[in-house]
């Protein structure tokens, strides 16, 4: 029996250590877990809070930076010439479209595609049968009028044989100045209606191009410039042409800007130039141009008025009238005010960025470059 209770005893000791061993193991579990779960609500609430201040609850408050900020700009001067791009193509210095002015069956083709021509020379006729019948009546009976008609039958005669010898007239087509045939479009024996057109004379003894100058280069073109171009169909040599007419109206483009369709003119072209041809090509203004320049960014205009904050030697800043023309890329022209190369300007700049900042203020200040 004693034995049978020291076994109990013993079973039942073993019995409290498993137990007491799970507990702590619970006990363990639990700890763990509530500690998980405050470390992840904490996270939470640093997220949170981050979002909401842009700081932790730690970091010391920092009281907020003003979105416009205030940098310098210096009043320069550039030197340059300017270059003004061109591009286009060119045409005949004149142009022909032969049109038969009677209708009837062509009876002469005198000329032929790439025949040279002179002014006045005959190119097409069409059967005249009925218009020299015509005039040849007239003429007789002019005779009759002379003799035996009075003075206003006479004047009327007259008038009706030189409508007929017009209308004779009418059966040929000329050439209205010296040329060369580029097309010809009727053959003898085709029946021609009047207005129809038989071919085209060109003059290339001089090739014209026109091409769009904006308002800004406008400034520095005048008649009598020359032009440097390029041909594809000429790659040897590039080709002089003259600025020979400027309009006295500009136009408004679709981009919203103002254009002159300026005149150039190639004598004596290469024969490897054709009209049709197109060219890339440029005009360099003679000598040099000095403007002086600011940002535009300087610039605030109020009712029709511009102004300029300049700051003085002694810290302080001043407002300044000024006259400016913008020249594109942010930059502007001084035409007026009390300001000088090398005077500092006030710009008021949004903080995007400090690299922003950075780029506005550094070692070469705003501006500087070419204005174009």
């Amino acid at each position: 029996m004693q034995k049978q209770s020291d076994e109990m005893n013993t079973e039942h000791q073993v019995r409290n250590q498993l137990r007491k061993k799970l507990r702590v193991k619970r006990v363990k579990r639990l700890i763990t877990t509530f500690v998980i779960l405050g470390l992840i609500i904490f996270s939470l609430y640093l997220y949170t809070y981050y979002n909401e201040n842009g700081r932790m609850p730690w970091a010391e408050e920092q009281a907020p930076v003003s979105a416009i900020q205030e940098v310098e700009a210096k009043v320069y001067e550039s030197t340059f010439t300017s270059t003004i791009d061109l591009s286009g193509y060119v045409e005949p210095n004149d142009i022909q479209n032969v049109i038969l002015r009677a209708t009837g069956t062509v009876t002469d083709v005198f000329v032929k595609e790439g025949d040279m021509v002179k002014k006045g020379d005959v190119l097409i006729a069409i059967d005249d049968t009925s218009q020299k019948y015509e005039v040849a009546n007239l003429e007789a009976e002019l005779e009759r009028a002379q003799l035996t008609g009075s003075e206003r039958e006479v004047e009327l005669t007259e008038l009706r044989l030189r409508s007929a010898q017009n209308r004779l007239d009418y059966t040929k087509a000329y050439a209205n100045f010296d040329g060369v045939v580029a097309e010809v479009n009727v053959s003898k024996g085709d029946y021609f209606d009047a207005g129809s057109s038989a071919m085209t004379i060109i003059d290339r003894s001089l090739l014209k191009a026109t091409v769009e100058i904006d308002e800004i280069d406008m400034q520095y073109l005048q008649l009598g410039q020359i032009a440097t171009l390029y041909f594809d169909s000429y790659p040897a040599s590039s080709v002089e042409a003259e600025v020979t007419y400027i309009p006295m109206l500009g136009r408004y483009t679709n981009q919203g800007i103002g254009v002159m369709d300026v005149e150039l003119t190639i004598a004596d072209p290469p024969p490897q130039i054709a009209p049709g041809f197109t060219f890339e090509g440029s005009i360099a203004s003679e000598g040099e141009t000095t403007l002086v320049l600011l940002p535009q960014s300087a610039v605030t205009s109020t009712r029709g008025t511009s102004y300029v904050t300049k700051k003085l030697a002694d810290g302080t800043t001043t407002t300044v009238p000024v006259t400016v023309k913008y020249l594109g890329e942010g930059i502007s022209q001084l035409l007026s005010g009390d300001l000088k190369v090398g005077d500092t300007l006030i710009v008021k700049k949004t903080n995007t960025s400090t690299s922003a900042l950075v780029s506005m203020t550094g070692p070469g200040g705003i501006g500087g470059g070419r204005p174009r």
